[in-house]
């Protein structure tokens, strides 16, 4: 039986950019990603320019480009205009095209095309106002892999993310939580960011302060407010905002960390940020957000259907977990 290749998503292109500045070798890359040397040589060697060497978002572009044949979006005013109003509700191509597919009971349109569709609006028309429709509000993707420049020696009784139990990274079990701030231009601005790994569900609490002791005390007041079976773990990076966390293993939360400049170990939370920071760029000055504003953000955001979901959404997924251990505890199982 033949070898099966699949082609490099678009997650394991800016990995690639990401270990290529960090000195990997071309054998070293392949063999953290899986892949053969072959392809990862071809695909730099393939996308490189030659003032910025390898870039993930150029490459996805070029790949995007090489596969369009026309759009349907153009042929079919109707759909286009169906497909604009959810993308501008904040949905992803991806979950636009297969929500659609979802109620018609057939594919309507792939998410590739949507995708292809808005790329070339903006080369063709230069109006760059269509970046609004793409999912990041960006033409060109930053690469997730921010550096976090962390403090792990001062954090007292910090627990490594590789003790944390395997079954958490599977996703399949509720209760498992990840932390991080959302930081914006103006000093002092940020944003407590609480997202649940099983159910995608993702919360915002603006801050006053930076420091650990009320950023505890608020995931504390989150956590202890849901029963204990959905508030079971929580992972941070390696911030000083994080060094009260000991306050939440008192109540029975236990708390682990990633490893240091490896935000994808808590991806969920770093994907939801970049979502969010479409409504919420950098440049926001949190002054002029009322609650109701955030609310209708974050309200926004988790009520938007999900693939990794079968196209649910945070809410209800979370809303389901909430239900079962409810019902689990008014009514304990039967003795025999």
């Amino acid at each position: 039986m033949g070898k099966h290749y699949s082609q490099l998503s678009l997650e394991e292109r800016y990995r690639i950019s990401y270990l290529q500045r960090e000195g990997y070798t071309l054998q070293k890359i392949a063999s953290v990603m899986a892949r053969s040397t072959s392809t990862i040589s071809r695909e730099i060697r393939r996308n490189e320019t030659s003032t910025k060497g390898y870039d993930a978002s150029y490459a996805e572009q070029q790949t995007l480009g090489r596969r369009w044949h026309g759009s349907k979006l153009e042929r079919q005013p109707e759909l286009r205009a169906q497909v604009l109003d959810l993308l501008a509700m904040g949905w992803s191509p991806e979950q636009t095209a297969k929500r659609l597919t979802r109620e018609q009971g057939c594919r309507v349109i792939s998410y590739e095309s949507i995708y292809r569709f808005i790329y070339n609006q903006i080369k063709r028309t230069k109006d760059y106002s269509w970046r609004r429709y793409l999912p990041l509000g960006k033409t060109k993707r930053r690469p997730p892999f921010k550096k976090h420049y962390s403090s792990v020696l001062t954090i007292k009784d910090r627990v490594s993310i590789h003790k944390r139990d395997k079954k958490v990274a599977t996703r399949q079990q509720a209760g498992h939580w990840e932390a991080d701030l959302m930081l914006f231009s103006k000093y002092g601005q940020a944003i407590l960011v609480a997202h649940e790994r099983h159910s995608r569900l993702t919360l915002l609490y603006p801050l006053q302060t930076k420091e650990a002791k009320p950023i505890s005390s608020q995931l504390l007041s989150l956590l202890t407010s849901l029963p204990k079976p959905l508030a079971k773990t929580i992972t941070f990076d390696n911030g000083t905002e994080f060094a009260q966390h000991h306050l939440l293993n008192q109540y029975g939360i236990k708390t682990y960390f990633c490893d240091t400049h490896s935000p994808w170990q808590k991806g969920g939370i770093e994907n939801a940020i970049g979502r969010i920071r479409r409504f919420l760029p950098r440049k926001t000055n949190l002054n002029d957000i009322s609650s109701h504003e955030l609310f209708q953000i974050v309200a926004r955001y988790n009520l938007t259907p999900r693939k990794c979901l079968g196209y649910k959404t945070p809410l209800e997924t979370f809303k389901f977990s909430l239900l079962h251990f409810k019902c689990e505890s008014t009514f304990p199982p039967a003795r025999e």
